[in-house]
């Protein structure tokens, strides 16, 4: 007959201690402070295209020959 021996497993022990959040958190303020320092600025400094729309347009039809 065969014996068969059940061992308990051992209990799942956490150590991360929470370095993970806190390299994730100290990475997510230095973007954001990198937006604010270069983004904003970029942002405020931008300018569309501008047009230039001359008060008098100059239509000649009469062609001289």
């Amino acid at each position: 007959m065969t014996t068969i021996i059940n061992t308990p497993q051992t209990p799942q022990v956490r150590t991360d201690d929470g370095i993970g959040f806190f390299v994730g958190f100290i990475l997510l303020a230095f973007i954001v402070v990198v937006f604010l320092v270069y983004g904003l600025p970029a942002i405020r400094n931008m300018k569309g295209r501008e047009i230039n729309i001359p008060n008098k347009i100059d239509v000649n039809i009469n062609q001289q020959k």
